[in-house]
């Protein structure tokens, strides 16, 4: 049994998990190939941070979602360890943080990843996100995917 639950963006375990996020993405992208968020540089109502933890309390991943001046939303930081990949964690996740652009009227909600995370891709469009062109802040990188779902 896993349990998602939203916590501060200074929270210790999210921030491990980003860090282990970080480490695994530098060894894939070129350091402009890799759009890591500065959580510290956004303002706590623009992010909205969220960790599963397993049966015994240990952190198995996160997620974010960052809140765009237009309304949309940007989904961020979506990791699973290793150990606990194929429980279809990532699912929960990306459930939740539809949930919250929801209750905050975001109906668009976007995503950038890179080419060489095809799990994350397929991921994402099983839980129904189509490719996009690149949107602000981001410009079109070779290394990039962009997606995107309207919320109802």
């Amino acid at each position: 049994m896993f349990n998602i639950s939203e916590v501060d963006k200074g929270n210790s375990d999210f921030a491990q998990l980003v860090s282990e996020l970080d480490a695994f993405q530098s060894e894939l992208y070129p350091a402009e190939s890799n759009h890591l968020l500065d959580i510290s540089a956004v303002s706590d109502e623009q992010l909205r941070c969220l960790i599963v933890r397993d049966e015994g309390d240990t952190p198995a991943g996160c997620g974010a979602l960052l809140f765009h001046e237009d309304g949309s939303a940007e989904i961020k930081r979506v990791y699973i360890r290793p150990e606990y990949r194929g429980r279809k964690l990532g699912e929960k996740i990306i459930s939740a943080i539809e949930g919250i652009a929801s209750e905050n009227n975001s109906r668009l909600l976007r995503l950038e990843t890179g080419i060489h995370q095809q799990p994350a891709i397929v991921l994402y469009r099983r839980c129904g996100y189509d490719m996009c062109d690149a949107f602000p802040p981001y410009k079109a990188d070779p290394l990039s995917v962009f997606m995107r779902k309207k919320l109802l």
